[in-house]
Parts: C-alpha cells; sequence; structure tokens
C-alpha cells in the first residue's frame, strides 16, 4: 500500500498553561518590614550566591572545555547512510566552529540522470530557511531610518487588507514575520504551490481580504508564507529596489555571498542540484516544477532564495561574530528575540532536554540541553535545508539537500550539534546512531498514524448529477477560474491561475464528484461538492480533500466557484477548449 507525504506527517504540540496574578492589599509598614528581612537575606546570601555561581561556570568552563571536536571520516559515513536511508540523491554540509570553517563538502549526486555530483558550490532552493534574509533586510530598513518595526503595513502598502477591519488596522510589520496572524496555517499557500504560479505578489497581497480567520489576531502560532511575500513587497517599496536586488547589494555582498534572491544568472544554472521526491512505486523521481531556472520564484521572499554550502557558511560565521554582519548586534537581538510560542515534539524532549520553543523574526529560539538554539528549516518539494546555532559554543551548521524527507537533514544535524556537546550534558536517552533513530522515528510515527487512519468508505449512493451535467467554467472571488471539460471520452478540470494544478473528474456518490490530480507531488486528490437551483441545474461547487472526516483547515476551505455562462464561443486559445 502507497502512503502519500500528507499521510506521513505529524506535529507534536505542547500546551502552555498561562499564569494568573491576583492582586492584594498590603500596609505599608508591612512592605518596609518585608524590604528590610529581604535586605538582610540577600546581604547573607550574597556570598553564598558568588561562591556558588563562581564554582557552577567553573564547572561549565571545564565541560566545555571537554566538548568533542568533530570526526570528519565519521561525519561523512552519517551523511552518506542518511542519503540512502531517507532516499536523498545529494547534500552538501558546512561547520562553522569557533570562527572558522571546519567542515565543508558536498556529497552524492546532484543530478541522477545525469550522473553529476554535489560539490561545495552546488546550488540549492533556501526554502524557508530565505525567511531569515527577509527578516534581516526589514531590520536593515529600521536601521537606516526607513520605518519602524511598530509601524502599521498600511502605511506602506495600502492595498494591505485583512478579512477583519480592526485588525487591518494594527497589523505592524513585526507581525509580518512572527505567524500569529490568526490565519490558519499555509493560509494562501494555494497561490504559491505548485510552482510555477500564475498569481503575482501584488494579487497575493490584494487576497488576503478574502482569507477567514481562525483564531483570534496574535494569540496562536500559524505559519504563514504569503505574510513573508508581503514582507519581501514592502522591502521593495520603501527601499526603492527590487527584494532580490535589496538583499543582494545589503547582505549577499557585503559578506562575499554568491547566492541569488533575484533572477539566477545562465552561467549559474551549470551547476545546481535536481529536485527530487520518493515513493514506493516509482522509487526516487524527479520533481523538475520546482528545479533551480533562471527566473526568480513568485515566492523568494518566503522561501525561493537560490545557495550554495559555501555561500551559507559565510552567512553563519558572520551570525557567530556579529561584528561582521552588515547590520548591528541590536539588530541582530531583535531578530533572535521570541515572540510566539511554539509546541514542543517528543523527539526534542526526550533528545534535546527541550523545555521552550519560540519563533522571533524568520528564526526559531529554543533551549537545547541548557544551550540557546536559533534554528530554522525548509521544506520544498525536492529540497530540504536546515540552518542551526548555538552561540555559547561558537556553533553553526547548514544542511542543504535535493530530497524530501527531513530525515536525511534532520539525523546529519543532530550528529553534528551533539558532536560539539559536552558529554556531561548528553542525556541517557542520547541514540548512538542518528539515522538509525529517525528510521525508528518515522516507522512509529506512520504505525501510530496508519492505526488511525480511517479511507474513504465506498460510495453507497446513486449519483443524481451526470459528470457532462458539470462541464463549464466556474469562478471563484479570488482564485480565479476553474474549467471542467470533456476530453478523449474523460473529464478534466484545470486551473486557469495555477497552470500544472490538472486533473481528471469521476462521478462518487449524490453531488460529489472525485478529482484526481495529474500531479500527486504537487496536490492530493479531492471532492467536488456541486451545488444546484430547484430545477437541479449546476450553480456552482466546493471542492474539500479526500479524506473520510470533514475537515475545517485545509486549502479550499474560502474557496466557492460560481458556474459563469459563457457568452463568447470557445476559442482554441481558451483554457479548456
Amino acid at each position: 500500500m502507497l502512503y502519500s507525504n500528507k499521510m506521513r506527517r505529524h506535529f507534536f504540540n505542547q500546551a502552555m498553561p498561562k499564569a494568573r496574578l491576583k492582586r492584594t492589599c498590603i500596609s505599608k509598614t508591612a512592605i518596609q518590614k518585608a524590604k528590610s528581612l529581604a535586605l538582610g537575606l540577600l546581604l547573607s546570601l550574597a556570598g553564598s550566591f558568588a561562591n556558588a555561581a563562581e564554582q557552577q561556570a567553573t564547572q561549565l568552563n571545564n565541560s566545555t572545555k571537554k566538548t568533542n571536536e568533530l570526526n570528519s571520516v565519521e561525519t561523512r559515513k552519517v551523511i552518506q547512510k542518511a542519503l540512502s536511508a531517507f532516499y536523498t540523491p545529494g547534500m552538501s554540509v558546512g561547520v562553522v566552529h569557533k570562527g572558522e570553517v571546519v567542515f565543508i563538502e558536498g556529497l552524492g549526486q546532484r543530478d541522477i540522470e545525469k550522473k553529476l555530483n554535489v560539490d561545495t558550490k552546488t546550488y540549492f532552493r533556501l526554502a524557508s530557511t530565505s525567511k531569515a534574509f527577509t527578516a534581516s533586510a526589514m531590520g536593515i530598513l529600521v536601521e537606516q531610518g526607513e520605518l519602524n518595526w511598530d509601524d502599521k503595513v498600511t502605511k506602506y502598502l495600502p492595498d494591505f487588507e485583512m478579512q477583519d477591519a480592526w485588525v487591518t488596522r494594527e497589523f505592524s510589520i513585526k507581525d509580518l514575520l512572527v505567524h500569529h496572524s490568526g490565519l490558519v496555517g499555509g493560509a494562501g499557500d494555494s497561490m504559491i504551490w505548485p510552482e510555477p504560479s500564475g498569481f503575482s505578489r501584488s494579487e497575493v497581497i490584494h487576497n488576503l481580504r478574502y482569507l477567514s480567520p481562525h483564531s483570534s489576531f496574535r494569540s496562536e502560532y500559524a505559519y504563514s508564507n504569503i505574510l513573508y511575500i508581503t514582507a519581501g513587497q514592502l522591502i521593495a517599496k520603501v527601499s526603492g529596489l527590487s527584494y532580490g536586488d535589496f538583499i543582494a547589494n545589503n547582505i549577499f555582498k557585503p559578506l562575499d555571498m554568491d547566492c541569488f534572491a533575484g533572477d539566477v544568472p545562465n552561467s549559474k544554472l551549470k551547476n545546481t542540484a535536481m529536485s527530487y521526491a520518493h515513493n514506493d512505486e516509482l522509487g526516487i523521481y524527479a520533481v523538475p516544477r520546482n528545479r533551480i531556472q533562471s527566473e526568480q520564484q513568485m515566492s523568494v521572499a518566503a522561501g525561493g532564495i537560490v545557495c550554495n554550502v559555501d555561500g551559507m557558511s559565510k552567512w553563519i560565521k558572520a551570525l557567530l561574530t556579529p561584528e561582521t554582519l552588515p547590520f548591528s548586534v541590536n539588530t541582530l537581538d531583535t531578530l533572535w528575540s521570541p515572540h510566539t510560542i511554539l509546541g514542543i515534539s517528543d523527539s526534542e524532549e526526550e533528545w534535546d532536554g527541550t523545555l521552550f520553543k519560540t519563533y522571533g523574526y524568520g528564526w526559531r529560539i529554543a533551549d537545547m540541553l541548557g544551550y540557546k538554539l536559533i534554528s530554522h528549516t525548509g521544506t520544498l518539494s525536492g529540497y530540504q535545508a536546515y540552518v542551526a546555532l548555538i552561540p555559547e559554543l561558537e556553533l553553526g551548521v547548514v544542511v542543504l539537500n535535493n530530497g524530501s524527507n527531513y530525515g536525511a537533514r534532520s539525523s546529519v544535524m543532530q550528529h553534528i550539534l551533539k558532536s560539539f556537546v559536552p558529554e556531561q550534558r548528553m542525556p541517557d536517552s542520547t541514540p548512538d546512531d542518528w539515522v538509525k533513530a529517525f528510521v525508528k522515528m518515522q516507522k512509529m510515527q506512520e504505525a501510530k498514524y496508519l492505526k488511525n487512519y480511517e479511507a474513504v468508505a465506498a460510495p453507497s449512493l446513486p449519483m443524481i448529477l451526470s459528470k457532462e451535467a458539470i462541464i463549464g467554467r466556474y469562478q471563484d472571488s479570488w482564485f480565479g477560474n476553474l474549467r471542467i471539460f470533456a476530453k478523449d471520452d474523460a473529464i478534466r478540470i484545470e486551473s486557469e491561475r495555477m497552470i500544472t494544478l490538472k486533473g481528471t473528474v469521476h462521478s462518487f456518490e449524490g453531488n460529489r464528484f472525485k478529482v484526481e490530480w495529474d500531479n500527486k507531488n504537487a496536490a492530493s486528490d479531492a471532492f467536488l461538492i456541486v451545488e444546484t437551483n430547484l430545477k437541479n441545474e449546476v450553480t456552482g461547487m466546493k471542492m474539500h480533500p479526500f479524506v473520510s472526516k470533514a475537515k475545517t483547515r485545509h486549502e479550499y476551505r474560502d474557496m466557492h466557484f460560481i458556474k459563469q455562462v459563457d457568452l463568447a464561443p470557445c476559442s482554441s486559445s481558451y483554457i479548456g477548449c
């Protein structure tokens, strides 16, 4: 039996209780007595605390001195093992420690068909690790006095509008970066992926007004790509440069990073990694729609920057030596300050001893075995990225690969980070083999999911509509047109905007049809739920993921397609003809 990537994906969340404060009335005399007692206690214990602190610092310094060094030979073996175990063709890894690049290599293949190998100059898409550059660019504009973190977005982008008028008025620049908009996670991603998108950035921003909130503004975490795209447009508007040029001039060039947030020169396309995915039926297969091409992706500010491990090693080296950054230490502190609470997974709690996890500006901030961990991952079909820093250890790691299984980047990252952590801090549950540990964890997660998985029940009702009855053009107010038409003895469906979103419509039961999208890697099967009037004429339709239980958070939730009357004859250039 084959299982989709969505079926294998799991998330673990831990609720954080809110503290409640109770006001009480206390007399001035009582307060003065309390102050006297407290002062005496502090004075008597000051010496003890100082001695204890000095002893603890000495112990920590001694333990830090015992930090393991990275074994390059063993690391190469772990990378090769991870590539094999998680169906990933190639990977580039860079490690910076105490101001020096102590490991930088490319292993595996960047192109399976052409048998081309990965090296340190091979380009990958950074996926969501691009967000750190967008946040940094915003910080540079703040330093330049062009804007403030608390400025309202509408001051610079008048067309910006959320569904709630109050939220629109109050939405600040920093709100764009910390994932607490009130929308569902991934809201609006249907305008971004599958690439190439038929939506412009301006249209994405305009269509925010059609996305319904799931929670109140600033109340909970919900990951957002479209708000980072909005941030990219704001950067361009304020600076007078394109997003790509601003990043290049203010970050890449000062750090001598041969990376691209705009178009990629043709000369650089010779050493790019093809994107790949895997399933049990096809094995490892290419995902050409996401491969690196000359033209930048519409989603570049959220996840489309192109770079190699050589350039990214310079980035993490500068982050660990802030005086070399093209922006101030104060800005870096702002980027690395917690704003939105995140959940903690079972593995983070068991392996890393994580007690807190938050989101800053383009970065996640957590604790790992008593150290502050700054990190971010990037996931795009065919590319995986992972950047992590432990400033106290002067350690930074970047992992880039051209597969679609997070186990490859995570196992290599854990191996490297834990190689530098003093043995005294390592929990008893620390795996000896990180690749084996992630293989085991994924099998357990899959087994748990499949145990609770409920397949869509077989049709039990007769159809009340024929497939021919739904042929026509349907329009949603923000997603645009879908056309359903007959072709080669089949009923086909196509999106006018998202040109790779094409599929075949099958009868299911009652007023429901099933859509099987051509590209399973781009979109999962869906229900078409058809609406009719009293004459049983088709008037519109909605869509829902092809699952057994109703979902409230999905990519189609804010779409409502109304059937259109085409007055003009169908031409050969029009979609569906």
